[in-house]
């Protein structure tokens, strides 16, 4: 029982830091290098990891979305894809797809005269589901070894972390006021019928003892 107890403890747990890890934004410093607009098809189980369009008459499997390539400081490509959020989640509440698109365009660089820029997204890169991070926004900063300090993301864990904490508190309160004096009466219940029982069969037992020895 308590192997299934933890097993659902850490699922629970890992579910909730990968649903926190796709949706809170993230920042990358990188050299923007291209952007292109391509035809998408997307499958039924990997269209969760796309946009929905405002327009419903849009067709969700096939349609023209934009990108953005980009290089980190260790040489590494990156691709992030640009579309609105709109009121939908996670809550951005992003409508300058054009913006950003022309921001990206203005922003390429080449090797020669590097300009570094920050990329703000969320989502992941996985080359194998074709899945990209879908860009916010893009700010330039002074260099390569640029830190941006995600204000957000510490903020929303900070109260997410207190949210937790004020229920467990409040729960192990009600279990302390509430839970436990009803399972203790429960367990002296039981102790008592199995006291009775055992009584009665000492008794029984004496019975049959005196008839034996007559």
């Amino acid at each position: 029982m308590g192997y299934i107890k933890w097993t659902i403890i850490l699922l629970f747990w890992a579910v909730l830091g990968a649903f926190l890890h796709y949706t809170l934004p993230q920042n990358d410093v990188v050299r923007i290098v291209n952007t292109y607009e391509e035809r998408q098809d997307l499958t039924d189980w990997t269209r969760i990891f796309w946009s929905l369009p405002d327009d419903q008459a849009v067709n969700l499997a096939n349609r023209d979305v934009q990108f953005i390539q980009a290089v980190r400081p260790n040489g590494k490509p990156m691709v992030y894809r640009n579309e609105d959020t709109g009121w939908g989640w996670p809550p951005y509440f992003k409508f300058d797809t054009a913006n950003l698109y022309t921001e990206a365009n203005d922003a390429i660089s080449d090797r020669a005269a590097p300009e570094w820029y920050a990329v703000k997204h969320y989502g992941w890169r996985n080359e194998f589901l074709s899945i990209f991070p879908n860009a916010i926004s893009i700010k330039p900063v002074a260099g390569p070894d640029a830190r941006v300090i995600p204000w957000v993301t510490i903020i929303v864990l900070v109260v997410l972390v207190a949210l937790f904490w004020a229920i467990w508190v409040r729960w192990r309160r009600f279990r302390r006021a509430r839970v436990d004096p009803v399972l203790e009466d429960v367990g002296h219940g039981f102790e008592s019928v199995g006291d009775g029982f055992a009584r009665r069969r000492s008794g029984f037992r004496r019975w049959l003892d005196s008839w034996r020895s007559k």
